[in-house]
C-alpha cells in the first residue's frame, strides 16, 4: 500500500507540475492571463515553467536523491508562493487552497519515497 500510495501520489504532482510547466513554456493563453493578475512579468512564465518541468523529471527518474531533495523543495516553494499570491491579490479561498492541497500531495509523495530515493549521509550537528 505505501509503495501505491507513493507512485500515485508522485505520478500526480509530476503530471501537474509537467502540465502547468508546459502551460507556463507554450504560453497557454488563461495561464499567461492568470499570472499577469497575479502581478508576475511575461517572463516570468518560461523561467517557471522550466524549473517545473525539471522538477517533475527529477521526481521521477531513479536515483538522484540530492537532486530529488532540492525538486521537492522547489515544488513546495512554488505551491505555497501561489498560495500565497492568490491569497494576496484577493483570489477565493478555494484558489488558495488549491496549491496547499496539491503541496499537501507532494508532501505524502516526499515521505513515503522508497530508500532508493531518500538522501543518506552523515547527521550534522549544530552546537
Amino acid at each position: 500500500m505505501k509503495k501505491l500510495s507513493y507512485w500515485a501520489s508522485t505520478i500526480l504532482i509530476a503530471a501537474a507540475f509537467t502540465t502547468t510547466g508546459l502551460g507556463n513554456l507554450l504560453p497557454i493563453d488563461h495561464i499567461a492571463h492568470d499570472m499577469a493578475m497575479l502581478g508576475y512579468p511575461a517572463y516570468f512564465l518560461y523561467l517557471l515553467g522550466t524549473w517545473k518541468l525539471l522538477g517533475a523529471i527529477a521526481i521521477i527518474l531513479p536515483g538522484l536523491a540530492r537532486l530529488k531533495e532540492w525538486a521537492y523543495a522547489g515544488i513546495l516553494f512554488d505551491l505555497t508562493s501561489a498560495a500565497f499570491s492568490r491569497l494576496a491579490t484577493g483570489h477565493s479561498l478555494l484558489m488558495v487552497i488549491i496549491p496547499l492541497a496539491i503541496a499537501a500531495l507532494a508532501m505524502v509523495s516526499w515521505a513515503l519515497r522508497p530508500e532508493g530515493r531518500r538522501l543518506h549521509g552523515k547527521a550534522v550537528s549544530v552546537s
